[in-house]
């Protein structure tokens, strides 16, 4: 069984790579999943192909969903996968992340950090269509994972990660973990160490996560303080470069408009690539956290690996598949929710 996963991940790898090509790697992927093509529910974990039986057309729809509507707005691979992400953080990768609010509760969605997600109409599409061909067998929690993936691969036309399947969905949704539990665009690399590390995920982890930043954009918000006030004496940042610190202050002033929109990787914000590694050598960072990378000397080195593709693109495969692995529910724990956003 962990020899027909080591040939499977490495073909996977090999046909995502196309075109890129992977340079030598000294970064074992270690990583126990039971790979047997049915959809029992035994609780024995994720498994690649898990709707092969139950829904074998789940995995299309999915990816036909997907990219047309990144085909027609590419910002939506950065909503996706940041969607991804917040979700696993909280509660595992469960589908939580979706679940509205009610009278009596304030849901992840509804957390500050929560509040500029996006792409859940792009879930709701994929659902509403999983239920009319497959009712009841496909997971919130999966569609969120499968759809990530697919996003960000659009750009290149296959497959950049594989995703094992089976996860099941959550039923507490609360604000308050969102923000006990997402790492923090303010946070120093002390404490980025140990957001993912409560989570089973590496210091290299952490960097190569840090990657999803090539794509996407931030708020004035998260910024201001790094240009105006960064010690309370009303200073600059001075880890940032000055050039770009006076241009952040074009578009953020001190009385910014909260829905003005930063690149995070300059000039290459809708492609997925290494750029962002060079971006944070540069000391053009948008968050803390970008820059914190360069305060330690071992995440700063893995930063100089993480530049070459042939290391950051299997890199980031395999330290997706540990994220999407967070806390799941399989087997008969959680349930298959009908409509993402209520639990049954």
């Amino acid at each position: 069984m962990r020899l027909s996963f080591r040939i499977l991940f490495v073909a996977t790898l090999v046909i995502a790579m196309a075109g890129i090509g992977i340079g030598d790697n000294n970064y074992n992927y270690n990583h126990n999943h039971n790979h047997n093509n049915d959809d029992s529910n035994d609780g024995g974990g994720l498994r690649f192909g898990f709707y092969s039986w139950s829904c074998p057309q789940a995995e299309t729809v999915v990816k036909n969903i997907t990219w047309n509507r990144v085909g027609e707005n590419p910002a939506l691979a950065a909503k996706l996968l940041r969607l991804h992400f917040h979700d696993c953080f909280v509660e595992g990768c469960d589908g939580s992340v979706l679940l509205d609010s009610t009278p009596g509760n304030t849901a992840e969605k509804d957390a500050i950090p929560n509040l500029t997600l996006g792409g859940f109409d792009v879930i709701d599409e994929i659902k509403a269509q999983l239920e009319q061909v497959c009712p009841g067998v496909v997971s919130c929690a999966d569609v969120v994972a499968l759809s990530a993936r697919d996003a960000v691969s659009y750009q290149y036309q296959h497959d950049l990660w594989p995703v094992f399947t089976g996860r099941r969905d959550g039923s507490i949704s609360k604000s308050s973990e969102a923000l006990a539990n997402l790492p923090s665009p303010f946070a120093d690399i002390g404490t980025l160490k140990q957001n993912f590390a409560i989570k089973g995920l590496s210091v290299f982890d952490l960097v190569v996560l840090s990657g999803a930043h090539t794509i996407g954009i931030g708020h004035c918000a998260v910024v201001v303080a790094r240009l105006y006030n960064f010690t309370g004496k009303g200073d600059t940042d001075p880890s940032l470069d000055p050039s770009y610190a006076s241009f952040l202050k074009t578009k953020c002033p001190p009385n910014f408009n909260p829905s003005t929109t930063l690149e995070m990787d300059p000039n290459s914000a809708l492609s997925f690539d290494t750029h962002y590694y060079q971006t944070v050598k540069d000391h053009m960072g948008l968050f803390e956290s970008d820059a914190e990378l360069l305060s330690d000397p071992v995440t700063s080195s893995f930063v100089n690996i993480l530049q070459n593709p042939h290391s950051f693109f299997p890199d980031f495969a395999r330290s997706m598949v540990k994220m999407g692995d967070i806390g799941v529910r399989t087997g008969q724990t959680g349930q298959i929710r009908k409509n993402c956003h209520v639990i049954n």
